[in-house]
């Protein structure tokens, strides 16, 4: 499509059904999965946690693990030319920094459909993304 003057296009998945039909969406719009870029924002784990305090769980064991499962996710969805990054932090400030190192030409992310009072409590992160990337975002709702 000629209408995104940038091909990259950035894609958060949080495992859920919605962000993988934006996935299948994004794939849709473009013609090669080379162009996508799949993130996955995981927590910052305390030092508190047991597997930081036992030593068995760290960032690395932590990233592996989603990627691999992610990139089974991709293969059953026959998008496995997607890049995959794990990242570590806030979702919404990751994944606008990630596309913005990219320098991403879109953002395909789902609005999960909170009440208003979740909304009100917990914010959203299609909605911090929509107000920090420096790029169109593509919300999809359910």
């Amino acid at each position: 499509m000629t209408w995104l003057p940038r091909r990259t296009v950035v894609v958060p998945i949080d495992f859920s059904d919605e962000s993988f039909s934006a996935l299948v969406t994004a794939r849709e719009m473009f013609d090669k999965p080379g162009d996508l870029h799949v993130v996955h924002v995981l927590p910052n784990m305390e030092p508190m946690d047991p597997g930081v305090i036992w030593q068995t769980i760290d960032d690395d064991s932590r990233s592996q693990h989603a990627e691999a499962a992610l990139r089974q996710e991709l293969d059953d969805r026959k998008c496995d030319g997607a890049k995959i990054v794990i990242r570590f932090g806030d979702p919404g400030q990751e994944i606008t920094q990630f596309a913005e190192e990219v320098d991403a030409g879109l953002v395909v992310c789902t609005s999960h459909g909170q009440t208003a009072l979740q909304h009100l409590l917990i914010g959203s992160v299609a909605e911090r993304v929509v107000r920090l990337a420096h790029c169109p975002v593509l919300v999809l709702k359910k």
